[in-house]
């Protein structure tokens, strides 16, 4: 069971300062994986562990518990925890291999561009959910279609939307049946997440999941040509949709710039 970490005078070496932290990160989810890490560590919380309730959970870190639910979601979707409901959240057994990976490497991707995000995962997805529909497990099958539900049940909340279409592909990442596979899904989870958001505005419910149902059914059914083909439109539609996106983005900020620069105009010319 988890417990409070005992004080100590002075500060430990390498000891992370929360209020520093999240002054510049501004990221409970970091904080949150560090002070797991320091837990790990420290043997004061072992893989498998029920978490204490939210309310002591948030007490004890010192955040608010708004942020703390949306910050575990996250970790749930990297394979830190698992939230059961009515039960409570527990760290997964094979959590410390996550948490072990340092801060740095997590968020590396964060500045990725695009085209270097998109170029991976076409080199990389749709083999991925080739081998899933050759080796996903019933459990894996069971957590696909469990993202198609939250998805469907999203009513149009874009962190719900965002959390289970990212859900579905950490599961076909998973369902490859290579442990390496998993790990690089750690590895890029943040910048798929911020590709996710982006596209999310872009499109309606029904658009994303007239490419997931048919990705599930190839699962389903075994068929591995079909599954890399289908999982290789889902890649270049969402490409598509982002740079639409940034275009959208890039005119809106030069017409911004042109009212601006036209304001100052008339400004110089009444005087």
């Amino acid at each position: 069971m988890y417990r409070s970490a005992p004080r100590k005078a002075g500060r430990a070496p390498h000891a992370v300062d929360p209020v520093r932290l999240l002054s510049t990160k501004d990221d409970v989810t970091t904080f949150l994986v560090v002070r797991f890490q320091e837990l790990l560590s420290q043997g004061l919380l072992a893989p498998g562990t029920r978490l204490p309730p939210e309310r002591e959970l948030a007490a004890s870190f010192g955040v608010a518990r708004s942020s703390l639910r949306q910050a575990l979601k996250v970790l749930e979707i990297m394979g830190v925890i698992t939230q059961k409901v009515g039960d409570g959240s527990y760290l997964n057994k094979d959590a410390s291999s996550v948490l072990s990976v340092p801060m740095e490497f997590l968020f590396l991707l964060d500045d990725t561009s695009l085209e270097e995000l998109v170029e991976m995962r076409l080199m990389m997805e749709p083999m991925f959910a080739a081998k899933a529909a050759e080796r996903a497990t019933a459990a894996d099958i069971a957590l696909l279609r469990q993202s198609i539900v939250d998805l469907e049940g999203s009513e149009q909340d874009r962190l719900r939307i965002v959390s289970s279409d990212l859900l579905f592909h950490r599961v076909i990442f998973q369902a490859s049946g290579n442990r390496l596979s998993g790990r690089l899904f750690q590895t890029i989870h943040r910048a798929m997440l911020n590709m996710m958001m982006v596209t999310s505005q872009m499109v309606d419910l029904k658009h994303t999941l007239q490419f997931h149902l048919p990705i599930l059914e190839a699962i389903e059914q075994r068929n591995p040509q079909r599954a890399f083909s289908l999982m290789t439109d889902h890649l270049i539609d969402a490409q598509n949709l982002a740079l639409n996106a940034r275009e959208q983005e890039r005119a809106k900020q030069f017409r911004a710039h042109l009212a601006k620069s036209g304001g100052h105009s008339t400004s110089r010319v009444k005087r």
